[in-house]
């Protein structure tokens, strides 16, 4: 009896067929190479600026935390002299956070504003006391030839300002180092280096100038950081990324067969499974047909 023509062997594919084979495994190479770059973790990264900027009197300094050309804070230095008989002088130096940034610091008893002044060593985080507006640093006044200073930036050395402030919508965590003087009446300050996360949302330690941002043991890299891109524990249906994983991937798809890439892909390129198979093993891509 005359054999069918449909009985026809795998190697008898039309030319058409070998095209969209051809085209596939081509395709799946090029996604592999994809994810593969997609899964690696973002790596923590403190960007340090070394500096010696001195904010003297009546001098404004801005700082530009990433170097991106945006002021993210200003310094100023305003000396004041009154007119009236009685001698009064004044000089306050102040950090101006830009657009919606923040500064750690508190209110006084008075309900002044003022910039802290923290230790080397403090973690700088979503956790810190950070709040909008200018805050003060340090003041210094001359009332009649009595000379006074006082601010929790009054005469210290290498203390850090907390920095909170936003790059390109997220929310940044870094510090600047000062060191400040009071003579007389008149302040004066030193800023000596900055750094920040390159991390969203990541904490910073204040003196901290390279390497991870904190001790793995506590870590916090904060809600908007998202440092892999996992493969997640449902199976998932096959495509190009997940089978280009090889090994992994194929696992994922075996795990739901009615997903698998010999139900699914040889349906989508228009031809037997059987004729898939042979195909796939020219193509040496026998993990996932």
């Amino acid at each position: 009896m005359k054999r069918s023509s449909h009985s026809a062997k795998p190697d008898n594919l039309s030319e058409l067929t070998h095209r969209r084979l051809d085209a596939y495994a081509f395709a799946a190479s090029a996604a592999g190479a994809g994810m593969l770059a997609l899964v690696q973790p973002a790596e923590a990264k403190i960007i340090y600026t070394a500096a010696h900027v001195k904010i003297t009197p009546n001098h404004t300094i801005a700082l530009d935390l990433n170097h991106d050309g945006i002021k993210d804070f200003t310094f100023k230095n305003v000396l004041h002299t009154s007119t009236a008989a009685t001698s009064f002088r004044s000089d306050r130096l102040s950090i101006i956070p830009a657009n919606a940034n923040q500064v750690w610091g508190r209110k006084t008893s008075v309900g002044s504003d003022y910039a802290s002044a923290l230790m080397a060593g403090v973690k700088v985080g979503a956790s810190g006391a950070f709040s909008a507006g200018s805050r003060s640093m340090a003041f210094g006044m001359d009332q009649g030839g009595s000379y006074y200073c006082q601010g929790k930036w009054n005469n210290v050395q290498k203390r850090y300002l907390g920095l909170k402030f936003r790059i390109h919508g997220q929310t940044h965590f870094g510090w600047a180092r000062l060191s400040t003087t009071c003579n007389l009446y008149k302040v004066e300050a030193v800023l000596t280096g900055y750094a920040y996360e390159t991390i969203p949302n990541k904490p910073i330690i204040t003196g901290k100038t390279k390497g991870p941002a904190d001790n793995p043991t506590n870590d916090d890299p904060g809600p908007g950081a998202s440092l892999t891109s996992p493969i997640p524990d449902t199976p998932q249906p096959a495509s190009l990324g997940m089978l280009a994983l090889g090994a992994q991937g194929a696992s994922r798809c075996l795990a739901n067969p009615a997903a698998s890439a010999s139900s699914i892909l040889p349906a989508a390129l228009g031809f037997h499974a059987r004729a898939f198979h042979e195909r796939c093993r020219v193509h040496s891509l026998a993990s996932w047909c």
